[in-house]
């Protein structure tokens, strides 16, 4: 994995932008988009907002998407190994980077066909602890058409993601205005961010 590691870490470097194919292996990325259509499927998912819990907005004029917070306690093994995955990553960035990243979280983001989420950046106005945003998609078979692009705007030009499978994403929080712009068919990633512990 160090090999992955270091290819997300040294585009970074570049270019702000980390990018890295098959960050998850292609059995736990199965297995999220399991768990992620099953707990759709149950109805477990919730409307996506903007802000924290001090602030919070739900307004689908800005952001569309569904999510569902991934956490331990959920005693999911396939969550667990995810969790896994990023301590191993979180340990290696602060050792090679020394980051001093304390903590995490993710959750599971699905767009359903026709919405998006306006441009943004991750960091909170009232809360600076998200430091690094990073971004597992798990969609099978993207093809040219299907939308669902995130848009990265750096200062002088404006970076296309595609959400094909198996590719992760990672960025500043704070530095880089992004967008998802609309999908015409379900897309799905896990989403999340890197944080700091705050005086």
């Amino acid at each position: 994995m160090e090999k992955i590691f270091d290819c997300l870490i040294d585009r970074y470097i570049k270019s702000k932008v980390g990018t890295a194919e098959n960050f998850l292996n292609l059995t736990l990325s199965a297995n999220l988009k399991e768990n992620l259509l099953g707990l759709y499927h149950d109805q477990e998912f919730l409307n996506g907002g903007t802000g924290n819990e001090v602030i919070i907005n739900q307004d689908k004029r800005i952001r569309s998407d569904v999510i569902y917070w991934l956490d331990r306690s959920h005693h999911n093994k396939y969550e667990n190994e995810f969790f896994d995955l990023m301590d191993k990553f979180v340990l290696y960035l602060n050792h090679t980077c020394y980051t001093g990243i304390t903590d995490y979280e993710f959750h599971y983001a699905l767009y359903e066909a026709g919405t998006f989420y306006q441009k943004h950046v991750d960091q909170f106005q009232n809360n600076g602890s998200r430091q690094y945003s990073m971004i597992l998609y798990l969609n099978t078979g993207w093809e040219d058409g299907d939308g669902g692009e995130l848009c990265i705007y750096h200062d002088d030009f404006v970076q296309s993601i595609s959400p094909e499978s198996g590719k992760t994403v990672f960025f500043r929080s704070a530095d880089l205005p992004h967008e998802v712009l609309i999908t015409h068919k379900p897309r799905m990633s896990i989403t999340g961010w890197l944080k700091v512990s705050l005086p």
